[in-house]
């Protein structure tokens, strides 16, 4: 889900210009990092992509972590802006079936699974750059999710005596976790172990 923009990230890059170049950069740096990985996007490997040196591009954000957060703040907001799109066409969507298909196709991009594991796991460092994010995140996507489920509720799809906002945040849990052992064991199939946590969660006590 998106997040607000640190203010440190708002002040640069105003002028008609500076924001086509940024947006180029974020565009670029997103599909290198989705194809070749979080560890082979170097500085100097992006700021070439857009013909830059890389103090032109520390011109546009001011460290490599600011660029990692953007470049994830921009995959979160067109995952967002598909999920919003999928429940106004079907509100009655199958919640459990769109949380498999979201990890099914975080495969594809599994560059930007592994920086998202490598900067969520940095940001456990109380004064890292990208820890802020990652709480916003976080608690962004537990509201989305608790709304969701409730609604479930309401239309006796989910039982009850499930606490909403306790179940958004086992969900969101899951997926972080089983996105990180997927990087390393890609024979794990995380839409099935979604579909199985959902199914357990949708029984209901006799």
């Amino acid at each position: 889900m998106t997040v607000s923009h640190d203010r440190a990230m708002t002040r640069r890059g105003t002028y008609p210009k500076g924001v086509a170049k940024r947006e180029e950069l974020l565009n670029t740096a997103l599909e290198v990092i989705a194809r070749e990985g979080y560890s082979r996007a170097s500085l100097r490997q992006l700021a070439a992509a857009v013909e830059l040196t890389q103090t032109g591009l520390l011109h546009h954000f001011e460290s490599k972590e600011a660029l990692f957060i953007e470049v994830l703040r921009r995959r979160d907001s067109a995952a967002e802006k598909l999920y919003r799109q999928a429940l106004d066409e079907d509100p009655t969507l199958d919640f459990a079936e769109m949380l498999a298909e979201g990890v099914t196709g975080n495969t594809d991009v599994a560059g930007l699974m592994q920086l998202y594991a490598r900067l969520a796991a940095e940001a456990t460092e109380p004064d890292h750059p990208a820890r802020e994010f990652f709480q916003n995140r976080r608690r962004a996507l537990v509201a989305a999710y608790s709304e969701q489920i409730h609604g479930l509720q309401e239309a006796d799809a989910v039982p009850t005596q499930h606490d909403p906002t306790m179940l958004a945040l086992l969900t969101a849990a899951l997926m972080d976790g089983l996105q990180s052992a997927w990087l390393v064991d890609p024979d794990i199939d995380m839409a099935a172990a979604m579909r199985a946590f959902w199914a357990l969660v949708e029984c209901r006590p006799e």
